[in-house]
């Protein structure tokens, strides 16, 4: 397993090593879900290179925690981190990724596929509930590991998420964390406009959840405050699962995808690519 990162210089500059590497893949394969996938950039780079205890090497070790990307149209951020994490090259993903006869890699995550991946995500609402029986079986195995899903606000629509959040709530599963990446877009426009969520903080609270809420979900100092304010892990302890809002930007590090709901989904070509790059350079710290 890689040396955990540390310090926040490093953690800021592997985000912008992740957003370079995601364009240029997306580039590579046509089709991405990039507005999203830029979003969650500082989360996933938080838990993969600092907080999980997790080894891309040995997906299946014994005492992992295990993380759900139930957004699952944004798997790319996490086949790119699992790419630099040294799992796959990324020729190797451009290769296999939906090809008929050596497909390994896809639009939405496929466990089968890809032994990184926990759950097979893209049919929204269901990595909740799926988490809050991984959570529950962890207590009743007497299997000491954290689960953590990330869910995204257009998704939080599904019905299925707030029965997994009674349940979870009911249960007092304490090794159980939800992550919404509120990026306030979806497919079709503004999240308020399509199906309001909000109070989201006092809904979730309502069914017995702790919530934790990052002001700037796309500031990795910020998002590790989140982090190193979880309970202890204990899955025998009943007590409250945490909830943390993450107030994040659509299309996050390139300006003319930020904000845009347009960007949730397509290609992007050369010049766009060029364009992009040569922002986020711009953005790394000395």
């Amino acid at each position: 397993m890689r040396e955990k990162l540390q310090t926040v210089a490093e953690l800021e500059n592997k985000c912008i090593d992740i957003r370079r590497n995601l364009l240029t893949f997306i580039h590579r394969i046509g089709m991405g879900h990039l507005g999203g996938e830029l979003s969650l950039v500082e989360v996933a780079v938080a838990m993969y290179y600092k907080y999980l205890n997790y080894d891309v090497m040995d997906p299946h070790m014994e005492g992992r925690d295990r993380f759900i990307l139930s957004k699952g149209h944004c798997s790319e951020t996490l086949f790119t981190i699992f790419s630099d994490l040294g799992a796959y090259t990324q020729d190797y993903m451009v290769e296999h990724f939906e090809s008929l006869d050596t497909y390994e890699f896809g639009m939405h995550s496929n466990r089968k596929k890809c032994p990184q991946i926990e759950v097979s995500a893209g049919s929204l609402g269901h990595g909740l509930p799926i988490a809050v029986g991984y959570a529950l079986g962890a207590r009743y195995r007497k299997e000491n590991y954290r689960v953590i899903v990330t869910i995204g606000d257009g998704e939080f629509d599904e019905g299925t998420n707030w029965e997994a959040l009674m349940a979870g709530g009911h249960y007092k599963l304490n090794n159980l964390v939800c992550i919404l990446d509120k990026n306030q877009l979806q497919m079709t426009g503004n999240t308020r406009d399509v199906m309001n969520i909000d109070p989201v903080d006092e809904k979730v609270r309502a069914f017995g959840w702790n919530v934790i809420e990052i002001e700037d979900g796309n500031d990795i100092a910020q998002v590790c405050a989140a982090f190193d304010k979880l309970p202890p892990l204990d899955c025998s302890k009943e007590a409250k699962p945490t909830f943390i809002i993450s107030n994040t930007v659509k299309g996050k590090g390139v300006s003319f995808m930020e904000g845009n709901y347009k960007w949730h989904g397509g290609g992007i070509g050369d010049d766009d690519l060029k364009t992009a790059l040569a922002e986020l350079e711009k953005m790394r710290k000395a």
